[in-house]
C-alpha cells in the first residue's frame, strides 16, 4: 500500500470519521464541563466486552444481534455510572477508572484462549477504519442522525440520565468504526483544544481540528504504510495542540 491513496478507500473511512465527530465533539464538550474525561473510555471498553460476547456466540460481525449486545452492555454501564453519580458524585472519576480497568481485563479474559484473541483486541483498540463501507455506515448515520436532533433540541435541558444514554448509543456506535482510541481523542482532544475559545467557536473550530486530523491521518498512513487509527490520534494530538496555541488569538479578532 505503500505511495498508493485509493480513494475508493479513503472515502468511507473520512466519512466514518466525520460521522464519529458529529456526535463526539459536542458530547465531548460536555464531558469536559462535567469532569468525566474518561467516562469515554470506560464506556467504549465495555461496549466492545460485548462485541466480544456476541463474537463468541458466532454471530456475524455487523449483524443486528452484536450491535443489540453491544448497545445493551453500553447501557448497563451508562445507568450504572449515572447511578454513582448521585450516591457518591465525590469519587465518580475514580469509579470510572475502576470500571475501565474491569472491561478491559474481562476484554482479556474473554480472548484468553482464542487463537486469534490478540489479532482482535488490536481491533478493538486501534480499529480498522480503512476498512469501513458504506453499507456499514448507514445504520450508524441514521442513528446519529436521532441523537444529534435530540442534543440539539433538548439543549441544556438534557437530564443527567438522557447524557450517559445518548453516550453509551455514541460510543458503541463509534468504537466498533474506529476503535477505542480514537474514540478517546475524538471527543477529548478536539474539546481541549478549543475550550479557551468564545462559546460560538469551539463547536466549529473543534469539528474543523478533528477533520483536518482524520484527513491528514489517512493520508499519511496511506503513503507510508502505517495503522490509520494511531496516525490520526497522533494527527490530531498535533493540530490540537496547534489549534489551542494559535486559535485563541485569530478568533479574539474575529
Amino acid at each position: 500500500m505503500t505511495g498508493e491513496f485509493n480513494v475508493n478507500i479513503v472515502m468511507p473511512a473520512l466519512l466514518a470519521g466525520m460521522l464519529v465527530l458529529s456526535t463526539h465533539v459536542p458530547l465531548g464538550r460536555r464531558v469536559l464541563e462535567r469532569g468525566i474525561i474518561f467516562i469515554d473510555l470506560a464506556i467504549a471498553q465495555v461496549a466492545g466486552v460485548g462485541v466480544i460476547l456476541a463474537d463468541g456466540v458466532g454471530w456475524e460481525a455487523h449483524g443486528w444481534e452484536v450491535q443489540v449486545v453491544a448497545v445493551g452492555a453500553a447501557m448497563i454501564a451508562a445507568l450504572g455510572l449515572n447511578l454513582t453519580e448521585k450516591w457518591w458524585p465525590d469519587i465518580q472519576e475514580a469509579l470510572i477508572g475502576v470500571l475501565f480497568v474491569l472491561a478491559a481485563t474481562a476484554s482479556v479474559l474473554l480472548l484468553a484462549d482464542n487463537p486469534h484473541g490478540g489479532e482482535h483486541l488490536k481491533d478493538l483498540l486501534v480499529g480498522q477504519i480503512l476498512w469501513v463501507d458504506y453499507p456499514q455506515l448507514i445504520p450508524v448515520a441514521i442513528a446519529y442522525a436521532l441523537l444529534l436532533a435530540c442534543w440539539f433540541g433538548l439543549g441544556t435541558r438534557v437530564p443527567t440520565i438522557g447524557f450517559y444514554l445518548v453516550f453509551a448509543v455514541a460510543i458503541t456506535a463509534s468504537v466498533q468504526l474506529v476503535g477505542i482510541y480514537l474514540v478517546f481523542s475524538s471527543l477529548i482532544l478536539p474539546a481541549l483544544a478549543t475550550r479557551k475559545l468564545p462559546k460560538r467557536w469551539q463547536l466549529p473550530a473543534a469539528w474543523t481540528i478533528g477533520l483536518l486530523a482524520y484527513l491528514t491521518g489517512i493520508g499519511l498512513s496511506m503513503v507510508f504504510d502505517y495503522p490509520t487509527g494511531a496516525v490520526i490520534v497522533w494527527a490530531m494530538a498535533m493540530l490540537a495542540i496547534a489549534g489551542a496555541w494559535v486559535l485563541p488569538g485569530l478568533l479574539r479578532k474575529a
